[in-house]
């Protein structure tokens, strides 16, 4: 009887999640022994034509992990659909967009102009720009062409599960791939998998009070008490707006939740969330006392949506009128 048949993929991210994957330690024998691993090009040599050569739905698991940047990694990501039985958004990248998706805050413009014109380093007198296709002397060479928008995994093609994490936790990571391998019945399809469903507050275990916040600080500006809730001592921690199953690790090392695993369940936008729940502990009453502590909050856009632009309802820097 031949082996299920497993794919990893990485696209527009930094590569965490696929260490993460080797995080389980010497339970990756397992997976290696109970799965034939397909194409993991970060791992194996292996070409995109090998995986056109498959027949469809012919891989049973995926696991995408990386937002959609260019067109290269919108045509994997249809390619791997149509051969993948299952497709997984994995990490936060695939799933809410993460750190690429803050490129969804400027112009593809703004990016070239400051990455081939404007950094300190760069001398390009002839504003050389990136092009999809470029005559060589060894013959025409193909250049994935950059979006405008970062794009998530399920904003280009249907995917079956998320599974948040920047990157995903290992014991996450191995429940859901011991819940394959067992056999067991996976939750519906467009459900989040190998995480919470309360807050990351609900792991903290930080003794929490009545707020009265009357002024926010910056990590670097205060050495944080270890037990008292960091949102009490005025630090800007997104355990409020975000997903549990991390086990609260930044906070339980005394650094505030960024929200990488993404929205709380029912939650629509992390970013507005974080909001309301900031307006709730600021002890102040007049609008100038109040806009002077907002004031203190470094790139609100870049804290609150820090991993979830792609997928919020900002979407996107708005062209002015």
């Amino acid at each position: 009887m031949s082996k299920p048949k497993l794919a990893l993929y990485w696209a527009a991210s930094c590569g965490g999640c696929e260490v993460a994957v080797l995080d389980i330690a010497e339970k990756i024998l397992d997976v290696a022994g109970f799965f034939d691993i397909v194409f993991w090009p970060c791992a194996m040599d292996f070409k995109y034509k090998d995986v056109e050569a498959m027949p469809d739905a012919s891989i049973d698991l995926c696991l995408f992990n990386g937002a959609i940047r260019n067109s290269e990694n919108e045509a994997l990501a249809h390619l791997l659909r149509r051969k993948a039985k299952v497709l997984v958004a994995f990490g936060s990248c695939a799933m809410d967009g993460c750190i690429p998706g803050l490129a969804n805050l400027t112009t593809r413009e703004e990016i070239f102009e400051n990455s081939y014109q404007q950094t300190p380093s760069t001398l390009n007198p002839e504003k050389t720009r990136p092009v999809p296709q470029f005559a060589a002397p060894e013959g025409e060479l193909d250049i994935p062409k950059m979006y405008e928008s970062v794009r998530t995994l399920a904003q280009v093609v249907p995917v079956e599960y998320f599974i948040p994490g920047c990157p995903p936790q290992p014991t996450q990571i191995l429940n859901v791939m011991s819940a394959i391998m067992q056999g067991a019945v996976l939750p519906p399809a467009g459900s989040v998998i190998g995480a919470g469903d309360k807050t990351c507050c609900e792991e903290c275990g930080r003794p929490r009070k009545e707020k009265h916040v009357k002024r926010f600080y910056r990590v670097w500006e205060i050495e944080p008490k270890q037990e008292e809730c960091l949102l009490d001592q005025g630090i800007i921690c997104m355990g409020p707006a975000t997903r549990s199953g991390c086990g609260a690790l930044c906070v339980k090392a005394n650094m505030p939740c960024r929200g990488c695993y993404g929205p709380a369940p029912n939650v629509i936008d992390q970013g507005a969330k974080m909001i309301s729940a900031l307006s709730s502990v600021i002890d102040l009453q007049e609008p100038v006392e109040i806009n002077a502590v907002l004031d203190q909050i470094a790139d609100p856009v870049g804290t609150f949506y820090r991993f979830s632009v792609p997928n919020s309802m900002l979407h996107r820097k708005q062209p002015s009128a």
